[in-house]
């Protein structure tokens, strides 16, 4: 068996290898660009375990050892450091560190979300930009219609408002301006309607996500991303833990992976209860 501390980077990883039978010790950097991690992983005899540190760059490594049928662990980037008293560090001192808390059994693991979250992660976050998009063109639309007397507040978004900051008479570029964000505009709510339809056929599919949406101002989305971001309940000792994890409590330490942090705050901070219903899921 080969237990095997990673040290990775954008473009290179540097790796302390332990042969458990013989203990022989093997230090090597691969570059990435090329097929040398593929060629090195995928010659290794019998059962192996690897050991990252969490970075944002290591998904497609994940996906790779997934992809090879290898065990890799990601580690809680605080706590490997605080593991090592020295300050001197370098590559291949913490792709050793991360060997020796393998060995020892002091790997501090945190959990990850499955191939198939992730995927459904990625279609919440995709929506997500294209909301974002479509706030910024209406807050110019608005800021057209505000200054040249038009104060039609929601109401703007709808057909008539729409046809009434049209028939606004505005100098040439501002003109070409409106009418171009009123395009972009009609663009961006076919494919969030579109996006939307997915995200609600996903949900009412997934049993966590139905439970979720039994409670009173819980949609789809919030069900959904609730869910895939959170993951297993079971993990979070209270509700507390589970505000701090999303970041409504910034006072409180927080620990694990930081995926769409930002965002998944602007979702939790105007749910109160996350805290109720997810502290009663345990």
């Amino acid at each position: 068996m080969q237990i095997i501390g990673v040290d990775l980077h954008t473009r290179q990883q540097t790796v302390a290898m332990l042969n458990v039978e013989t203990g022989e010790i093997v230090e090597k950097t691969l570059q990435h660009e090329g097929g040398s991690v593929r060629e090195f992983y995928s010659t290794l005899a019998g059962p192996s375990r690897v050991g990252i540190e969490a970075t944002g760059s290591m998904q497609w490594f994940l996906e790779l050892m997934e992809e090879l049928g290898i065990d890799c662990q990601v580690g809680h980037p605080a706590k490997i450091r605080a593991a090592e008293p020295r300050k001197q560090k370098h590559d291949r001192r913490d792709a050793a560190l991360v060997l020796q808390l393998l060995v020892e059994n002091r790997f501090p693991s945190i959990w990850m979300p499955s191939r198939e979250q992730r995927d459904v992660r990625s279609l919440i976050l995709y929506r997500h930009q294209w909301v974002r998009i479509r706030t910024r063109v209406q807050n110019a639309l608005q800021a057209i219609a505000l200054s040249h007397g038009l104060r039609r507040g929601s109401s703007l978004w709808s057909k008539a408002g729409q046809q009434a900051i049209a028939s606004l008479s505005l100098s040439r570029y501002t003109a070409e301006r409106r009418t171009a964000l009123q395009s972009l505009y009609r663009h961006l709510e076919e494919q969030i309607d579109d996006l939307n339809r997915k995200v609600e056929e996903l949900a009412w599919q997934r049993p966590q996500a139905r439970r979720l949406m039994t409670h009173p101002g819980v949609g789809p989305i919030t069900a959904l991303a609730t869910e895939t971001f959170l993951g297993e309940p079971k993990r979070f000792l209270d509700g507390k833990a589970v505000a701090s994890y999303v970041g409504v409590f910034c006072g409180v330490k927080r620990w694990g992976m930081r995926f769409a942090r930002m965002w998944s705050c602007s979702v939790f901070i105007s749910t109160s209860w996350c805290r109720r219903v997810w502290g009663k899921q345990k």
